[in-house]
């Protein structure tokens, strides 16, 4: 089976939320909430490709030393599993607006199970809860 990785970070603003993205219609599972980020090209880093995801999709800008990894998802899906590192950040530059048609929504972390995720991100919410 594939293995697939993806970066991914919890961007935590002044306020202790997180945001979410949620999946664009025309994109596998869509609909669904996600935290942003994405597929790690061949030769970067999963904090550089994060890094490149964040300006790409959101048009913030961050830096390697603000990603703190915090935990990661290994998920198998039918056709490939996931590993996701899963990075917390609380410095950027620049406000997150949607660059790819995605809608964003800032939660609290008591309220992200009222979002419906992906297999493979529901067992991070109870680590962001427990963390924040």
């Amino acid at each position: 089976m594939k293995v697939v990785l993806v970066s991914a970070v919890a961007l935590i603003d002044v306020e202790g939320r997180i945001l979410l993205a949620q999946r664009p219609e025309g994109k596998s599972m869509a609909g669904l909430w996600e935290f942003p980020g994405g597929k790690v090209e061949v030769g970067e880093t999963p904090e550089v490709a994060l890094i490149r995801e964040l300006e790409e999709e959101l048009g913030i800008n961050t830096w390697q030393s603000c990603l703190a990894p915090l935990t990661f998802a290994s998920h198998g899906y039918n056709n490939f599993h996931l590993l996701m590192p899963l990075f917390a950040c609380r410095k950027w530059d620049g406000i997150p607006q949607s660059k790819e048609g995605q809608k964003l929504a800032w939660v609290r972390p008591n309220a992200l199970r009222d979002y419906p995720m992906p297999a493979a991100d529901v067992p991070l919410i109870p680590i962001l809860r427990d963390w924040l």
